[in-house]
């Protein structure tokens, strides 16, 4: 029977014209060819679906699609009456689909169009090895919708198999079973088990090779890269093991990064089984894995357990956050996780400050409606959300709140979480068990409040003190070859160079860059703190890295603030606008939604 007595409950998702309460999709059977010439995706999908109120309509969302035909069934199945309704330019249109109340399967044929946001295009001379071209997607927050017609709401979940053909040279992966070795014909099957939500739907082509790290952990990268990514990630299988012993077994099975070309526009994406990095964390000391950290512990925190709608996003984002800076204590020490918090709480701060103290923006759960969610995409979510969970470490100790967050994974597996529903549990579970806990924690003042709570506890950092001392020391004469730097991490450089003075002249630039390197250093986190000194001071000698860096990352954390440094400068615009028109074709739309009305470039 395909419909059922109570149907199950779903949040209603501001971001998705999907009724799931009334039919909800179950199983995805995907069929697509990729042609990098057209540069589509054409295909079929076919979904397994449970009508819970016996509707005769089934909505999905779509956006950019061209929709040709809709079958009841299979491939072989009668066509059915369907319509696309008003586009609006946040959430694409209704893709409505004439069904039965007894229909169980229904078949979408269709092809994407130039419009499709999540798909990013790369020429031979935008990858890393410069000889074949690749295509990787970003389905997250709502662009699954833009290569798949799908219930694109993170609090549907589904099942999937895949048929994919590619030319004959490249490698398909998804995230899904993968395979590891090329075939001749290009043509590839996927298999996920597990259900995910639409944004955790990926694809990538690309001329890759693979390299076990463990009997469950490897790495995917251009051939060129591969060698450099498999030394920085050697620590792979110990994170995952890390990760286990703090919150339970890893769900997934297989554990697999997939380096992709530097237009990534962030810097990781948590897709099942196969994580997608960006290629600048590769900085040759494995000082940036904690990125990869943070991904992982998305297969609990995000992937298990998922945020039912966008407006409830700290909850993917703060309890990630908060389990990579554990996995990283595991694994290098409380200093290292230290400065990691630190970082954290100064980008907190920085965000909170740029967004208004008062604003609603700040509060942990969010009102999206209207907007699109990618607006909800930083440090609140993630800073501000794994605050809370420190402060309740604070009052509670670790063992207790390491048993809650265990449990919370345990009883929540392959589920949706609101807010409300979240705070309910948190309160049966933990708060109510103390009398007085809730009102120590202030838990509606982080959750429905503005800003940083009181009761939150001080950050600090012995290693970064020590760094603050030699910035000391240098302003107050000592030459900066002289500074005790031999042993600095990443971390402690960018902090060094995020405690600069912002009136630096040429010449203190200069002296800085002759002890330290910082315009040649292949570290984009040192570049990246480096450069908006450079550009507010005019220092010439960074130009050319400027204008490389600029044109060859598309990862958006880090070019945000070097447009934002150069149009705070006299003529600042116009060249910005330039590198921009040169630097676009290498970004992902993502990026580029961004930076066009940032730079005044939006038609």
């Amino acid at each position: 029977m395909s419909t059922t007595a109570s149907a199950p409950h779903f949040t209603p998702d501001p971001h998705s014209y999907a009724r799931p309460a009334e039919v909800s999709v179950q199983h995805l059977a995907l069929t697509l060819q990729v042609d990098f010439e057209a540069r589509t995706l054409a295909g079929h999908a076919t979904w397994e679906i449970v009508n819970h109120t016996g509707s005769t309509e089934l909505l999905l969302d779509a956006r950019d699609l061209h929709i040709e035909e809709a079958l009841l069934g299979n491939l072989t199945g009668e066509a059915t009456d369907f319509s696309l309704g008003a586009t609006d330019p946040v959430l694409g249109q209704p893709l409505r689909i004439a069904i039965r109340p007894d229909t169980q399967q229904v078949t979408i044929r269709y092809h994407t169009t130039a419009g499709a946001a999540a798909l990013q295009w790369l020429t031979t001379e935008q990858t890393a090895g410069r000889q074949y071209p690749f295509l990787f997607t970003q389905s997250q927050a709502i662009l699954a919708r833009t290569w798949i017609p799908c219930q694109d709401s993170p609090g549907v979940r589904f099942t999937y198999e895949a048929q994919v053909q590619v030319p004959a040279e490249l490698l398909a992966l998804m995230s899904a079973e993968n395979p590891q070795l090329r075939n001749e014909a290009g043509a590839y099957s996927f298999r996920m088990a597990q259900p995910i939500p639409a944004y955790l739907m990926a694809l990538a082509v690309g001329d890759v090779v693979f390299v076990a790290l463990s009997h469950r952990t490897g790495i995917y990268a251009e051939p060129i890269t591969l060698p450099v990514a498999t030394s920085e990630f050697q620590d792979l299988e110990k994170m995952v093991a890390a990760a286990e012993e703090l919150y339970g077994p890893y769900r997934w099975d297989q554990y697999d990064l997939l380096v992709l070309p530097p237009s990534f526009p962030f810097g990781g994406m948590e897709n099942p089984r196969l994580t997608f990095v960006t290629p600048t964390i590769l900085a040759g000391d494995r000082s940036l894995t904690s990125l990869v950290a943070h991904e992982l512990a998305h297969s609990w925190s995000g992937n298990l357990v998922t945020n039912a709608t966008w407006n409830d996003f700290w909850l993917n984002e703060g309890f990630t956050v908060y389990f990579e800076r554990r996995i990283m204590e595991k694994l290098y020490g409380r200093s290292y996780s230290d400065m990691l918090q630190v970082l954290g709480n100064t980008g907190l701060h920085h965000t909170i400050a740029e967004l208004g103290a008062t604003s609603k923006d700040t509060h942990l759960h969010l009102d999206l409606a209207g907007r699109d969610p990618d607006e909800g995409l930083n440090e609140i979510a993630y800073e501000k959300g794994d605050y809370l969970l420190l402060t309740l470490e604070h009052l509670v100790g670790r063992p207790a709140l390491d048993a809650f967050i265990k449990q919370y994974f345990a009883q929540h597996s392959f589920q949706s979480m609101d807010t409300a529903s979240f705070v309910t549990y948190l309160r049966r579970e933990l708060l109510d068990k103390t009398a007085g806990l809730e009102e120590k924690l202030q838990l509606d003042a982080w959750v429905n409040g503005p800003g940083i709570p009181a009761v939150a506890p001080a950050v600090h950092s012995t290693r970064f003190e020590a760094v603050a001392e030699a910035l000391n020391n240098w302003q107050n004469g000592t030459a900066a070859i002289e500074l005790p730097t031999s042993n600095w991490s990443s971390h402690e450089w960018v902090h060094f160079l995020h405690g600069l003075p912002q009136s630096l002249t040429i010449e203190r630039l200069a002296e800085l860059d002759a002890a330290f390197g910082f315009t040649q250093s292949g570290n984009a986190e040192i570049l990246a703190a480096w450069f908006p000194h450079t550009i507010r001071a005019g220092y010439a000698p960074a130009d050319t890295a400027l204008h490389h860096f600029l044109t060859h990352v598309g990862r958006r954390k880090f070019l945000t603030p070097l447009y934002k440094a150069l149009l705070a400068t006299p003529g600042g615009a116009k060249r910005a606008r330039q590198l921009y028109a040169t630097a676009r074709p290498n970004y992902h739309s993502v990026a580029t939604s961004t930076f066009d009305v940032l730079l005044g470039t939006a038609e």
